[in-house]
């Protein structure tokens, strides 16, 4: 009887320790996610979720930024108390697990909206942080800049007048040449424009706010400029075509520096929700990238497993990032007027 209990002791023993080990494997990320743009099969014509339970887990998520190497993706997350800019890299085992970018990590500040310069020696992102040590209660939102360094990026730094002022700025975008678009929102204001400004004997030089086809609607944000300066893609409020709150608008521009009439970019990203709030595109320019509060179809009686799902899973109203083939943004050029 005695050898029987010690062997049924060791067996469960055993067994403990294979489902203990099983388990450990299943947390381990690296690895799981091998090759381009974290292993993901490519979109068609209709948009995905974006590696989802890697990069899209359920909470607000929004602002993706690939490095020109495609070797680093950036992202952001909010939750209760914080606020992130995240990064996987691809590695000779598979994309490391999302981390929260180093110095970065003051919970008193948010940090948002990152973008790469063309050579990806720099990172762009907004931030509430103060500028100077005595600004800790006069705190607007700035552009910041990191730079590359070989352990990872350098200290953050505030990018500076002309570009930002006492106003609020953010969502920055470089093209190619290193011209940069934001966003300003007069302090307190509840309408934002976009600028541009040209980078030119080393600095940027004093912005210039957009025409009326860029500055369209009652509102607009977030704005992305393509890497050859030849489209800007608009999340505009208040327009007359509109599916609803805010959408994804398109205006071109020709060798004159003259923008088109812009154009709703239909269904394939607009939705009747209200937030359609930040666009990229691949830096080979082949899928887009945008966040979309979009959910399902509310049911007429709902239970504790949807409310579960409402928050901890995608695509049940939280923001997220969808992607898509960028194909269809050639087509909407045709639809100029």
């Amino acid at each position: 009887m005695k050898n029987r209990f010690t062997f049924i002791f060791i067996l469960a023993f055993a067994i403990l320790v294979l489902i203990s080990c099983s388990q450990a494997g299943n947390e381990t990320t690296p690895g799981k996610y091998k090759g381009p743009y974290i292993g993901q099969k490519p979109p068609g014509q209709d948009p995905e979720v974006f590696a989802p339970g890697f990069i899209n887990t359920g909470p607000y998520t929004r602002d993706l930024a690939i490095s020109p190497d495609g070797k680093e993706i950036f992202f952001c997350m909010s939750v209760p108390r914080y606020s992130a800019i995240l990064v996987t890299r691809e590695e000779t085992d598979g994309w490391t697990d999302p981390e929260v970018v180093n110095n970065l990590n003051d919970p008193r500040y948010y940090y948002f909206e990152p973008c790469f310069s063309p050579d990806g020696q720099k990172l762009f992102f907004l931030s509430n942080m103060p500028d100077t040590a005595n600004r800790e209660t006069n705190i607007d939102q700035d552009i910041w800049v990191m730079d590359r360094a070989e352990s990872g990026w350098g200290k953050p730094y505030n990018l500076g007048p002309p570009v930002n002022t006492d106003d609020e700025e953010y969502y920055p975008s470089l093209t190619s040449d290193g011209t940069l678009y934001f966003t300003r929102a007069a302090k307190g204001a509840q309408v934002q424009y976009i600028y541009r400004s040209r980078f030119d004997n080393g600095s940027f030089q004093e912005p210039e706010m957009l025409p009326e086809n860029v500055n369209c609607g009652q509102s607009r944000y977030n704005a992305y400029i393509s890497r050859d300066e030849s489209f800007i893609i608009i999340p505009a409020a208040g327009m007359p075509d509109s599916y609803g709150g805010t959408d994804y608008y398109i205006s071109f521009r020709n060798e004159d520096n003259h923008w088109s009439k812009p154009v709703n970019m239909g269904p394939t990203v607009n939705t009747k929700g209200d937030r359609e709030f930040s666009a990229s595109l691949s830096p080979d320019g082949k899928y887009l990238f945008f966040m979309s509060q979009r959910a399902l179809e509310i049911p007429d009686k709902f239970t504790y497993s949807d409310m579960k799902k409402a928050y901890f899973e995608t695509g049940y109203g939280n923001a997220a990032i969808y992607w898509v083939d960028a194909g269809f943004i050639q087509n909407l050029k045709s639809e100029d007027r």
